[in-house]
């Protein structure tokens, strides 16, 4: 817990952070925050943006997201996208889950690699270009002084 990485901003820190908690938003897993922070650890990157990212899976959020990693598990594998009918009950549930669960759990797992590699490289060329940019104001500020 003493690596400056998990605690500090920069920019191998700040890309795999945003690998790390987009990937975890996107498992269908409880406690994604304790996962999230045990990755964040073991990659050595920033903890707590590891942590807060996993927060865009929501209440809100999360029947859109896991639909469509439904909808996309169902594509890749060939399958019909399936108008269940949910009944609320244990039997009812495994019974949806087993037709469903495959075609669900491929869709969460590919759309947290997209998601991750996508905010890995994001946070790389953004970093790159706050560093350029400040350089280039750094130095027309240098160039007008007398």
């Amino acid at each position: 817990m003493n690596e400056p990485n998990l605690w500090h901003i920069n920019r191998r820190s700040a890309a795999g952070a945003l690998a790390v908690g987009l990937f975890m938003a996107w498992m269908p897993i409880p406690f994604q925050m304790v996962f999230a922070a045990g990755f964040a650890i073991f990659f050595q990157v920033n903890l707590p943006l590891s942590v807060v990212l996993v927060w865009i899976t929501n209440p809100v959020t999360m029947p859109v997201m896991f639909y469509l990693a439904y909808k996309l598990g169902s594509i890749l594998l060939g399958e019909e996208v399936d108008s269940y009918h949910f009944e609320l009950s244990f039997s009812g549930l495994i019974e949806s889950f087993s037709q469903m669960g495959p075609a669900f759990f491929l869709g969460c797992l590919v759309l947290g690699v997209l998601s991750a590699a996508l905010g890995f490289g994001l946070g790389r060329l953004l970093w790159r270009y706050s560093v350029l940019f400040n350089r280039k104001k750094t130095l027309e500020k240098r160039r007008k002084q007398p």
